[in-house]
């Protein structure tokens, strides 16, 4: 049986949440683990830098110093056409706005778009885009 949209927004919203906190605190203190959170033929496009699989996207974190992020707020809404999964019951999209702050520089405001698709009960990244915001 379907789930109503408004049973797929609430699974979206929990997910996106609990995404967030996993995905910044990772990237910020265990960086060497964040490929468990990428699909193997992940996009990612960094400030306008595109790297894709999982390989080339820890090659172009390993390269940025060490960082640290607060999340000032997110949106989320579940995928209900596209090309992820044929009937898109387990794919969101996740826009996450707030600051960074990386090794000897300030912090920038920054927003960064993820789409999740859950495969065995985990959600990984298939597309990623980071920007910093001017």
């Amino acid at each position: 049986m379907a789930m109503s949209l408004q049973a797929r927004q609430a699974q979206a919203n929990t997910a996106a949440d609990e995404f967030s906190k996993i995905y910044y605190e990772t990237f910020d203190k265990r960086r060497q683990a964040i490929s468990k959170l990428y699909q193997d033929k992940a996009n990612v496009v960094w400030n306008g830098n595109a790297v894709a699989g999982s390989d080339a996207i820890i090659k172009l974190f390993d390269g940025l110093p060490s960082s640290e992020h607060t999340v000032d707020g997110l949106d989320t809404q579940p995928i209900v056409a596209g090309p992820v999964d044929a009937d898109n019951t387990n794919s969101i999209m996740v826009t996450v706005f707030g600051k960074v702050k990386f090794k000897d520089t300030g912090a920038e405001a920054f927003t960064q778009t993820f789409i999740l698709s859950a495969a065995e009960n985990k959600w990984k990244i298939i597309s990623d885009t980071f920007r910093f915001v001017i």
